[in-house]
Order: C-alpha cells, then structure tokens, then sequence
C-alpha cells in the first residue's frame, strides 16, 4: 500500500494571485495578493522562502512572525493565519498595500490632503506608543517600507523583523544587513563610546521623523537632507525638528509627541482626526453624544476621502442603527455615504436597513425616509415595495400630523412606477379620494391633486376614465384658491386621456365656470385650457380623420414613459420635496387667505379651530399693494401666452400668482391687504421660489435655520385664521361667486367615481352672496373685537418657530 505525503501549501486555505508580487520591501519578505479559498475575499500573503545559506535571514523571519502573530493593536497588521514549512513561510494578514505604493497612486490622482496625511501618521505614532510605553519593545525598523495601507486608509505598523526588547531580554538589536534600512539609523548608534545618554524610544523616534520627512518630500537619498523641511506643513515643523534633533535625550516619548500635534491649532488638530477618534471609542460613548456626533457628522462626509466613508463610516452607521438605537439622526450620514456605493453593495448594505426603517414608529424616522426617499427608490425592487415598504407607507395618509401626511401623498410619485394593479388603482385611489374630499389642510388637498395628475399615467385606463376627471373637477370646487389652480393644471397636464366627448360635455363646462372666479391666477389658467381644449376640439372638427390619433391614450394601459409630459407642470416631489403647505401655513399667511369670502371650514373631530391673532394694520400700505399690482400685472402679461407650448406650465409659476392681486380681487380684499408683509421685502420670484430658507414642515425635524427677523404682527400657523373674513363688501365683483363651493357641504363620499356635480350650483346666486355678506359682516365685527381685545392685553406679537410633535 502507497501512501503520499499530504502538500501543506495545497491544503492551506488561502491561495495567492497569478498576479505578479505587489510589493518587495527591503528585507526577506515578498507581499502578494491573495484570496480566501472558502469565500473569495482579499488578503496580502507575505512570503519567505528559506534559502541554503541563508540562516540569518531565516531566524529574522521567523521572529516577525512570531511577533506578528502575537501582537494585537489596531494600528498595528493584523494577522490573520500562517503557514510555515522547511521551503518557506506565508504569513496571511489583512487586504493591505505599501504605503510607497498608495502615495505614488494617489498622487497620480491628485495627491492626498493634509487631513489623511494627519490621521495617517497619528496612527503610527499611536502604534509606535503601544510598542514602547505598553510592551516595552523596540520596533527598530519604523520607514516607510514598514507601513502600510488597508482599503478603509488606515494606516498600519508592520515590519516587525528586527524588534527587539527594551529591557535588554534576548540580547541587542538584530543586525539588518541591508543598506536600504540601515540608512535610517539615528546618528548615535556610531557612537562606539557609549557616552550617549538616550532614552529607550529615541531611536524609533528620530526614524518616525525620516518616515515624516519621506511621506512629504518622497525617499531620502542621505540622512543629513532632513535638516531641509521642505514640504513640511509649518504647524508640524517644530514638532519635526524636535524627533531629528542631534540629542537623542530631547526626542519626546511618542504619547508625548501626539499630545503636542493635537495642541490647538496643531498638526493633528482637525476634523478629520476629531472623527476617527470618536468613532474608535464609540461603542463607550453615551448615547447624547452619539446622537450630537452622528448630526454634525453630514456635513463633514463631503470632505472626507471617499474610502474612510465606505469602509469605515458606514459599518459604524448600520451598527448604530442596528444596535446602538440611533433613530433617524443615522439617515442623512448614511444615504450620504450610499453615494459612493456600487448598486450591488447598496443593495446588500443599505437596502435591508432601509426596509426595516419603514416599519419604525418613530415620526421623525419616517418623515426623513419620506422626504430621501428620491436616493434609494431606484434600488428598491416592485416586491420589496408592494409587500414590505407601501403597507407601512400609507399610513402616513391617516397620520395626525399634517408634515407627514404631505410627505405621504409626495412620495407616491416615486412609488407609483413600482406599485402593482391592486395598490396603485384601488388602494392609492382610496387614500386620494379621501384626502381631497375632507383633509382639513387646503395645502395637502392641493398636493394630492398635483400627484394625481402627475401619476396619471401609470394607472389603467379603467381608473383613469373613472377618476381623473372627477377628481381635478372636484378640485376646481375647492375653497382654496391654489388647489383649484391645480384642477385646471392636472386637467391640462392629462389632456390625452380624455375622449372628445369629455372634452366637451365634462370638462369645458367646469373650466368655464372657473372665467369668473375671484383669484385671478385661477381664471388666467382657466383661459388658457378653455384655449387648449378649444383647439383641439376644432382640429379634429376641421379633420375628423386626427380623432384616432388624437384619442390614441384614452384606452391605452399605463405607460410609464408618459409620465414625462405631466413632470413639467409641478416639480415639488423629486427636487426641494419642501412643500406648498409649510409655504401656505408659515411663509405666505396672504396665500392661505386664498378661500376669498367663503365661511371657515369645519374642522374634524377632536381638532380644536385656531384661534384667530390680531395683527398690525400697518404692516402695509395701499400705495405699496398698486405698486406691487403694477409689477405684478406686467409679470402676467409676460407669460399669458405660454400655453400653448408642450409646456404644460409650472405648479410654483401658477402658485406664484395667487401672491399676486389685480383690480378684481383687490378692492375686495383690503383686510388681506393690512395683514400682509410690505412687498418691498420680496422680490417677485421670492414668493413661491425662496420656500426652501422661509420655512418648512421639515423644520421640525432639522436643525433649525437663523431667519431674518419677520416683520412685526406676523402670525403663527397655529394661530391663523383659515377661514379669514372679509371686512369689505365692496369691489370685486367676483367675489361673491366663490361661495358656492362652501354653501354645499363636502362630500363625504371617498369615491370619485359617484360624485354628482351639476347638484353643487342650484341655488341662486344673489341669495348665496347676501347670505355670504351677512357672515362677513359678523365674522368681521367679532374678528375685531377680539384682536383689539388681545392686542391691548399683549401688544403686537412677535414671529416664532413652532417644532412639530
């Protein structure tokens, strides 16, 4: 029977690269690339083969992997397994490439900043501190061919083949040979005498400040180039001189030399470092602190090398989240760093801590998930969303809080492409339905109808018959002047799906009631639909043939691509995703006074109606409202004729002109017009555009911005007046029009498809304007009396922010 020797290096379970050798320091080792066979990820493989003759070399080989087996330190290699036989020595440690290497790479790339510079020998100090203060071993090797890089940048010792002990245990320091290595010899090991007093760190230390000198200036060709700093940042300088001095007894221990860089205003002294430190002891941090670290962290992300955010940043956020109860402060840091994810890792990484965050309580997690969900949505397949992401999405439609809920109804135009036939057609449909029918925040009602109509094409024919032109009809009904606007806007933006025949019994009957319409926004938009629809309806007049191919998408299934034409005419959801109801409720009071003469909305059930504040009545003037109305009537005329480009308009550009009175509103209106800032404040874009920095729902949630001082007599949200008066029954003849979406009650119906509005406009039209005059006239005498009441108790009152729950 035969048997055969097993192969040791077959069997070990690390293989190296058919790649050439990474690397062949000075000294007996040769690095090569490798790989676990088990699983396939990287290792460095340093490998000594014995040679006859050759026993010195062999014992030094030998003694670094011994050290390197034993020593454990963060910044020192880390061993991972070994291998030694009679023909050779393999030592497998972490993926790992020779900081020469790494410099020459990344200059080549535009060269590594100061920071990573800092950071990167703060660890080897930190290692040098180790090896002296803690082991008492002395590394008697430290170059740059020593040190090497891991993929996270981090800095590590390794070259441990002529360590020797401090306390003289095992005889001197081995003897290198090598002229490469000995050249970084302090010059008082030539000194034969003895006479030289050092201390036990001094050597390594005067070898630290050539590595310096190295990592600035590139190889040192001769030891008497380090008196030239050279490039040598100054705050690092006098700390240089102080390792290369002639002295060996002034050399500084290396705990020492680290609390000098980190002085202020010192080398080591950044934001960079400050970060790193934190992160090393972060699992003994409390948790205040944790949560103060994780907030500020964002702002730094952007400046920090890119593999420091991948390799190192990330696994401390998706441990915090996992187990350190981080909450929603770890969401900004973390879809930052997602950034420079390959897809394949953000789905591995990010994705399943994104769909376990969706199924949080926590109100500030889900609002900050809703308001970023345009960073991963593209990484999110249609089943993770139909089954595990859109059951807890929706019940953000129900919530209490008001910010969530507008945030909900934003988010469904990136979910809708992936939502499947029951979620989208019947689920998504319910939610709308009721929210344009009874949410008490007219913002949100005018949000809905945007998102319907920007998500019009991906619903089936069926609910697009049955839906769209009684949902935009019943906006137009609205009491609030913006989601009417968006009714003629969502019909406009869905114009080809609608047949003929709708065109001209369904929607032109509702855009004309709209040509009188008190807000003047809304019959500008108004005409120029009716103008649209018109022209459509006489081309195919003049050419019967064009009804095919004008009806083509009445009956055509969803579509994504058609999505494109609805995009352009509101843009809320995928770019400030801010919102028109923080704009309505806390920017622009004048907008929310949009209801014109209709009686105050009922509020539901357990939701206490505000009470109403007295304001200045000069915060304004007449002069400076005919002012603004002449800027603003030239604004207008500018883009009266743009309709008819494929541009279907712009949601802020039509939001915009509700800020905006002519002649028919504003004689009606003068109440509105004392309550509102001076326009010499703004100017004509800032209304609608400037949202973003004048406050939002989101400022509940972040960190709050420092606004100019308001002017004086603004109110709070909480304490505005929805349902204002009018103090003035003059003027406008338009005004007493708008009562007849509020003398009918709301329908409670959440269904649009059994809406019946020819029943809305049966009663006569004088007797709705003198029952709506009579309220007026009490609300104002009581509105009045009230705000003289406060004002003489509390004095004007002062703008503040209000954090949401």
């Amino acid at each position: 029977m035969w048997f055969f020797a097993r192969d040791p290096v077959r069997d070990f379970p690390f293989e190296l690269s058919p790649e050439a050798p990474e690397g062949s320091p000075p000294g007996p080792w040769v690095l090569h690339r490798g790989r676990k066979k088990a699983t396939g990820s990287l290792v460095s493989i340093f490998v000594y083969d014995v040679k006859p003759g050759a026993e010195e070399q062999t014992q030094v080989a030998k003694a670094a992997f011994k050290r390197l087996k034993t020593l454990r330190h963060p910044n020192i290699l880390a061993y991972i397994d070994g291998l030694e036989t009679e023909k050779c020595l393999h030592v497998v440690t972490e993926a790992v490439t020779p900081l020469g290497m790494y410099l020459k790479a990344r200059v080549d790339a535009g060269g590594l900043k100061e920071q990573e510079l800092s950071w990167g020998l703060h660890q080897i100090v930190k290692a040098l501190s180790f090896l002296v203060n803690d082991c008492n071993l002395i590394h008697n090797n430290v170059c740059m061919a020593a040190v090497f890089v891991d993929r996270a940048g981090e800095w590590k010792l390794g070259g441990l083949d002529y360590m020797y002990s401090a306390q003289g245990n095992g005889g001197g320091p081995p003897r290198k040979g090598i002229p490469e290595l000995e050249q970084y010899d302090p010059p008082e090991l030539t000194d034969n005498s003895g006479r030289a007093v050092r201390e036990k760190w001094s050597a390594d230390m005067w070898r630290l400040g050539c590595l310096i000198w190295e990592v600035f200036n590139g190889p040192l060709p001769r030891a008497t180039a380090l008196r030239n700093p050279g490039k040598i940042p100054k705050s690092l300088v006098p700390h240089y001189c102080e390792l290369v001095g002639a002295n060996p007894k002034v050399r500084p221990n290396p705990a020492r030399f680290l609390q000098n860089c980190q002085a202020p205003g010192g080398f080591m002294n950044n934001r960079f470092v400050e970060t790193n430190l934190f992160l090393e002891e972060i699992q003994i941090k409390e948790p205040a602190e944790k949560q103060k670290f994780f907030q500020e962290l964002s702002k730094s992300l952007d400046s920090f090398p890119e593999d420091f955010c991948r390799h190192k940043v990330l696994p401390q956020l998706l441990t915090a989240f996992e187990f350190g109860n981080a909450g929603a402060v770890v969401l900004t840091p973390l879809f930052k760093v997602g950034k420079f994810l390959s897809a394949e890792e953000y789905q591995q990484k990010i994705i399943p801590v994104v769909v376990k965050m969706f199924s949080s309580t926590d109100r500030a997690m889900r609002i900050r998930l809703l308001q970023q969900m345009e960073q991963f949505i593209q990484y999110l397949d249609e089943p993770t969303v139909n089954t595990q992401i859109f059951p807890h999405v929706v019940h953000g439609f129900l919530d209490t809080n008001p910010a969530i809920r507008e945030q909900t109804v934003k988010s469904m135009l990136l979910l809708a492409p992936k939502l499947n036939e029951a979620n989208l057609n019947v689920e998504l449909m319910k939610h709308f339905a009721r929210l344009q029918a009874k949410d008490e925040q007219g913002p949100i009602r005018c949000n809905t109808t945007v998102c319907l109509g920007k998500i019009g094409s991906y619903l089936s024919a069926s609910t697009r018959h049955r839906v769209l032109t009684s949902a935009f009809s019943r906006a137009t009904k609205d009491p609030f002047a913006p989601s009417r606007v968006a009714g003629v806007l969502g019909f406009a933006a869905t114009h080809n799906f609608y047949s003929m025949n709708d065109c001209a019994h369904k929607i032109l009957p509702v855009l004309c009631g709209l040509t009188v319409d008190p807000e003047k926004s809304v019959r500008d938009q108004a005409f120029k639909a009716i103008r649209s629809f018109l022209s459509k309806l006489e081309s195919v007049s003049e050419d019967p043939t064009q009804l095919a191919e004008v009806e083509k998408d009445v009956h055509a299934a969803s579509s994504p691509g058609m999505g494109g034409a609805a995009a352009s005419w509101a843009g809320w959801a995928v770019t400030g995703v801010s919102s028109l109801t923080s704009k309505f409720i806390r920017a622009h009071p004048m907008a929310t006074q949009a209801e014109t003469n209709v009686p105050q909305r009922p509020m539901p059930e357990g939701h206490p109606a505000p009470a109403p504040t007295p304001l200045s009545a000069t915060s304004t003037t007449s002069d400076r409202w005919e002012t603004q109305e002449d800027k603003d009537t030239t604004e207008d005329s500018s883009t009266a004729d743009r309709w008819d480009d494929e541009d279907w308009g712009s949601l802020e550009e039509a939001e915009s002109v509700l800020a905006q009175q002519d002649d028919w509103s504003t004689r009606g209106q003068a109440s509105i017009a004392g309550q509102v800032s001076p326009p010499e404040h703004k100017s004509p874009e800032s209304d609608w555009s400037n949202w973003e920095a004048e406050g939002s729902w989101e400022q509940g949630w972040q960190e709050p911005s420092s606004p100019e001082p308001p002017p004086e007599g603004t109110r709070l949200a909480s304490e505005y007046n929805w349902g204002g008066p009018e103090s003035n029954d003059k003027g406008d003849p338009f005004a007493a029009l708008s009562v007849r979406s509020s003398t009918q009650p709301r329908p409670e119906s959440d269904s649009w498809g059994e809406d019946n509005w020819e029943g809305l406009e049966t009663e006569s039209r004088q007797v709705k304007a003198e029952l709506a005059r009579k309220k007026r006239e009490d609300r104002r005498r009581e509105m009045e009396a009230k705000r003289a009441e406060k004002k003489a108790a509390k004095g004007p009152m002062k703008l503040g922010a209000r954090k949401l729950d």
